[in-house]
């Protein structure tokens, strides 16, 4: 992963192994809503719902549930990694490149490897999205940005 803004989040994440899920490549997942494994990153909250040893490192899959008024991780690009972007509830702004957009639900937004991009929600309401990080491994960063908000809490 490449950082390309200084006050993104992703300056900090490391290579730590999560330790081993019960779940494994070759098992089904089946997660009732709300369930998975959850990480609270200031204003965000991150819900992964299968990460890269229950998909033999092929994907991620994770939702991001941002408070009202709040920015999300920074701008930022990741050297291999695609990512797809589906919103499930509210609008939230995504920058694309160097353009932002604002994404109503229902919305399907497909980042391309070493394409910057950031996501907040400017908007009075919560706002979710349902990420596919492309090929696996994201979730290894997580502990890593949970502590680093912990240590850095930002207000709305």
């Amino acid at each position: 992963m490449t950082i390309d803004n200084s006050k993104s989040i992703y300056k900090i994440a490391n290579k730590k192994t999560m330790k081993a899920h019960d779940t494994k490549a070759v098992s089904s997942i089946i997660l009732a809503p709300g369930e998975g494994r959850t990480y609270n990153c200031g204003t965000m909250t991150a819900v992964f719902k299968a990460d890269e040893e229950e998909t033999d490192e092929k994907y991620s899959v994770s939702e991001w549930w941002l408070e009202p008024n709040s920015d999300g991780p920074g701008a930022h690009h990741h050297e291999i990694n695609d990512e797809v972007f589906y919103v499930l509830e509210g609008t939230p702004s995504f920058l694309v490149g160097d353009k932002w957009i604002e994404a109503t639900k229902g919305s399907f937004i497909r980042i391309p490897a070493k394409t910057t991009h950031d996501f907040a929600n400017k908007t009075d309401q919560k706002a979710g999205v349902l990420n596919f990080f492309i090929p696996g491994g994201f979730e290894r960063n997580m502990p890593s940005i949970v502590k680093w908000f912990e240590e850095n809490p930002i207000s709305k």
